[in-house]
């Protein structure tokens, strides 16, 4: 990273993006921002338009409608683009005979980089120790992590990551997080995608939930989990296997949490209360709580509809 850095930071803007392969429609009038300064997560469950999305922003694939710019700009108009964007989208094939260091020095000169680029990026992911090993014999984590640094080379403004805990243990983990909140603390951007929503609680600061290439909703963390009150029923029951047969006929999502506990998405006593009744289903327990994300997850991307988490203009 570079003094100064805390100006750096671009917004990525996406408007009304679309894309159709054939028939199928990937993306569908997709529009959100993301600020620099700020972590965002991009959810939705696999198939749910993410990765295209981030491919038609790196200019890897041509959007059918709409624009994803970058401080205004299409990614293609960028002289140097290394030097304003860094992305990690899917596994590299490495040399397996190449060392690490090597790897990078090769990166940086085709980017019109200086190659001490290399050593320092080794340091800022943790592979100064591994970078003469031969990259064949890396594990999946260490390659992610050697990912993460070719994506530095350039010492960008802003850092793309589709699923980048892949293949990290949980210190790796912690580690990547920490890393993220470092790189938006300097004022930069960061934009990642991911399906382990606990971690992502701990991590952005900022949520863009799709589904079905469609934006479901959008804002802070705690705008989206507060947004709604009385989100999740908890019930204890002897009947849990029975409880979620009456729940999925009923099209309403839930979670089995234990053997004889399911919580219950976008419900309220109201609701699941005489629904419970007329299936004689046999209650310890129920409660309400509020929202957390993997809750609101669930339920916006099982269709269902919750008012004041409309999508924002």
């Amino acid at each position: 990273m570079t003094a100064g850095a805390a100006t750096r930071g671009l917004p990525v803007e996406f408007s009304g993006l679309t894309k159709h392969f054939g028939t199928v429609v990937a993306v569908d009038n997709l529009s959100f921002t993301v600020q620099p300064g700020r972590v965002t997560g991009f959810l939705g469950p696999n198939g749910s338009g993410k990765t295209t999305t981030l491919r038609m922003l790196l200019d890897l694939v041509h959007p059918s409608a709409g624009t994803a710019t970058i401080g205004g700009r299409s990614y293609h108009d960028f002289e140097n683009p290394s030097k304003i964007v860094g992305a990690v989208l899917e596994a590299t094939s490495f040399h397996p005979a190449r060392r690490a260091r090597t790897h990078l020095r090769m990166v940086a000169r085709a980017g019109g980089h200086d190659e001490k680029r290399a050593d320092e990026v080794l340091q800022l992911v943790g592979l100064t120790e591994d970078a003469k090993r031969k990259v064949g014999g890396f594990s999946m984590g260490m390659r992610q992590r050697l990912e993460l640094a070719t994506a530095l080379i350039g010492d960008p403004d802003v850092l793309i990551l589709d699923e980048p805990s892949n293949g990290l243990d949980p210190q790796g983990i912690a580690w990547l997080r920490d890393f993220m909140r470092f790189f938006a603390g300097e004022g930069r951007t960061v934009l990642v995608s991911s399906h382990l929503l606990s971690e992502m609680a701990q991590t952005i600061d900022d949520a863009v939930i799709v589904s079905f290439g469609q934006l479901k909703a959008q804002g802070t963390l705690e705008e989206i989990t507060s947004g709604v009150t009385g989100l999740v029923m908890r019930a204890r029951t002897p009947e849990a296997d029975r409880l979620c047969t009456v729940l999925t006929q009923a099209h309403i999502a839930f979670r089995r949490l234990g053997h004889d506990e399911v919580a219950m998405d976008a419900v309220r006593p109201e609701q699941v209360g005489p629904l419970l009744a007329s299936n004689q289903i046999v209650l310890y327990e129920l409660t309400q709580e509020g929202a957390d994300l993997e809750s609101v997850f669930l339920s916006l991307t099982a269709g269902l509809g919750f008012g004041q988490l409309a999508p924002r203009p």
